[in-house]
């Protein structure tokens, strides 16, 4: 059979590697050449022409990857230390991963590619700089990049040479490391997590950490994407923006990641930190679901579960309008992974749909979960924390919302804090009135809900954010960063869409994605559904509460230097209203590596976030017309006269 072109453009390479060896008499390393993007990198069956699985026949011992595509060589990750980690597998696997949409739909839904001839960049010369790329750093020279080590990308073209840390591939099956998802495991026992500071909420800060973005955002290799970028269209934050896609059947979902602080070099760290969080919160990449069964099966064999009735469906129509998407039954068979009732402090079976929000396995989601409740830390008990307030400040805000509740308004010029002040005045400058609302319910944890509003009612008209935790200055803060960061582009972003975002104004089921909540809201007339909030344009407002005068009085939990107290405090707070708080881990190995951790928490009965408006299972649920008469906003239960029938407009 005649060789493909491929095969003999490696075959070419090698020979003139180890001639390139040879002429230098020093001793010609064991070499791996293969090219990439011919075969899918993803499924484990596929393997590179010399392929890369240790136990395979003709896989060469600690012979240094030589991978090469188009005009560019690759070379690394270079064997050697105890772990062989990462592998030849790992730079393919990534590699593929920040690929085009179109390279990526051909290797991973089976068109295919083929060479359209040998490359004409197997020369000499190039094997020459290739072979001393390998000479170099067997020899022990090398740039140091951290906790990981450095492939080196080289221009075959022009020479260049550039180096990127490679991260480890969690699902790679030569080196992952796969951990066992047991009962066991998942006891999760509360110790002492002392804060690295008064007023924070974290056991260090975040330069603490070894976050450079280069493993993370590059074009070869990198775990969360191709790049990130500077968002210098954000006027009032620093922004920045990082994307990875992640294939989920025959669609390839696009995940943005992000951070929004005063520098760009902070927001960067904190984008890593939330790339990372997504990435472990999409699908388990550590651990494979080790039960499959249905709730009325596990049920009756004793086993403890979390009922997915209890955390909101779908309704009937929708259903009816999606027969692809199967209704939850008791008797249907589903995958599960375990979590830890912190209630009743014992593992408690989780449907995996709810917790890994892309899990494999389209058939199994009778719901489609978001990434609410997930959060990382530098330890167990500061990912749940962050979680929980998550939960607990989005069921606060659609209560809000869906209830037409009106809240007492917070003076956010009263804050302590003078960068709060001055981000208030610096959104007034352009156009926008920053409006912060008491959005507690039913818990005594500091909820506060951001509203930027342009006076004048126009395009860009307004946006919401919100923010949650034991301090208030905190919670206001959380809830200013998401709004100074939208504002500030809402009416750029409303203009270019305009057509779009109006036909949702008349047709609510046109809002069908996440990012057509908040948008949507620029459009002027999807505003009058937030009067029962912010009042009608010229209406005369109640007076402001200062935040000294909001939150003095006594009810909020003592603040402790211990992050675990803080902890157990909230986590009583919910518990005492009947509720179960259940965590699920979801760190990844090279998360727990680095010292973080991300969870999942889920607080079955909180009125779930949805996104896209068919899909609303927080107006089925009973919470949605009890919790405001029990909180002692209402007289009465609501009815479906009482509710606000709009998309909520929630980031």
């Amino acid at each position: 059979m005649q060789a493909e072109p491929w095969e003999r453009s490696a075959a070419d390479l090698a020979a003139l590697m180890r001639r390139s060896f040879e002429a230098t008499a020093a001793p010609a390393p064991a070499l791996d050449v293969a090219p990439l993007g011919v075969r899918d990198a993803f499924t484990e069956a596929a393997t590179d022409a010399r392929t890369d699985e240790a136990d395979a026949p003709d896989a060469v011992p600690d012979a240094v990857p030589v991978r090469f595509y188009g005009r560019h060589a690759v070379v690394g990750p270079f064997p050697g230390g105890e772990s062989h980690r990462p592998c030849a597998r790992c730079l393919a696997r990534r590699w593929q991963g920040v690929r085009s949409v179109a390279l990526r739909e051909a290797l991973e839904l089976g068109s295919g590619t083929r060479a359209a001839g040998e490359s004409p960049y197997i020369t000499p010369f190039t094997a020459d700089a290739l072979a001393g790329i390998v000479a170099a750093r067997l020899a022990g020279q090398g740039p140091r990049t951290g906790s990981f080590p450095a492939v080196h990308l080289v221009d075959l073209e022009t020479l260049r040479v550039r180096h990127y840390p490679l991260v480890p591939d969690p699902e790679c099956p030569r080196c992952g490391r796969g951990e066992q998802d047991t009962a066991d495991a998942a006891v999760l026992t509360l110790n002492p997590a002392p804060k690295h500071k008064p007023g924070s909420f974290r056991l260090r800060d975040i330069s603490a950490y070894e976050l450079p973005v280069e493993p993370y955002a590059n074009p070869v290799c990198g775990s969360l994407g191709p790049s990130v970028v500077q968002d210098i269209s954000s006027a009032s934050t620093s922004a920045t923006i990082g994307c990875f896609s992640m294939r989920s059947g025959d669609y390839l979902r696009e995940t943005f990641w992000g951070g929004h602080a005063d520098t760009f070099a902070q927001s960067v760290r904190i984008g890593v930190l939330e790339g990372l969080e997504r990435y472990a919160g999409m699908r388990s990449r550590a651990k494979t679901a080790g039960v499959l069964g249905s709730l009325n099966g596990l049920r009756a064999a004793g086993e403890h579960t979390l009922d997915p009735r209890e955390v909101g469906l779908y309704s009937e129509e929708f259903h009816r309008a999606n027969p692809r998407v199967t209704p939850f039954h008791p008797d249907r068979e589903l995958p599960w992974v375990w979590g830890y009732s912190l209630r009743d402090h014992r593992p408690v079976l989780v449907p995996e749909v709810l917790t890994y929000y892309h899990a494999p396995g389209l058939e199994n989601r009778f719901v489609q979960e978001s990434s609410n409740g997930c959060a990382s830390g530098g330890c167990m008990e500061e990912a749940v924390y962050f979680g929980l307030m998550e939960v607990v400040e989005r069921d606060a805000f659609l209560l809000t919302w869906y209830g037409k509740a009106a809240l007492p308004e917070l003076d956010p010029r009263t804050s302590t804090r003078a960068a709060t002040r001055q981000m208030v005045d610096r959104l007034e400058m352009y156009g926008y009135e920053a409006r912060f609302f008491d959005t507690r319910i039913s818990f005594p944890i500091p909820v506060i809900t951001g509203v930027a509003v342009r006076p004048d009612g126009g395009p860009g008209r307004m946006c919401f954010g919100a923010g949650a935790g034991l301090d208030p200055e905190s919670a206001l803060s959380g809830a200013l960063c998401e709004i100074a960061t939208d504002a500030v582009n809402l009416q750029g972003r409303t203009a270019r869409d305009e057509a779009r975002l109006r036909a949702m104004a008349t047709d609510y089921d046109k809002v069908a994605a996440l990012h057509d909540h908040p948008l949507a809201y620029g459009i002027p007339e999807m505003g009058n559904n937030a009067h029962f909030l912010i009042g009608e344009p010229g209406a005369p407002r109640p007076r402001k509460r200062p935040l000294a005068e909001a939150y003095g009085d006594g009810s909020l939990p003592p603040v402790s230097d211990d992050l675990r107290d803080d902890l157990t405090r909230c986590v009583n707070a919910v518990t005492d209203k009947g509720f179960d708080v259940v965590v699920v881990d979801q760190t990844m190995p090279e998360q727990r590596d680095l010292g973080l951790t991300t969870v999942s928490v889920i607080v079955p009965g909180l009125l779930p976030i949805d996104f896209g408006w068919t899909r609303q299972r927080a107006l089925g649920m009973p919470r949605l017309r009890t919790a405001l008469r029990e909180a002692g906003l209402r007289a009465h239960d609501l009815t479906d006269a009482d509710l606000n029938l709009a998309p909520h407009p929630f980031p």
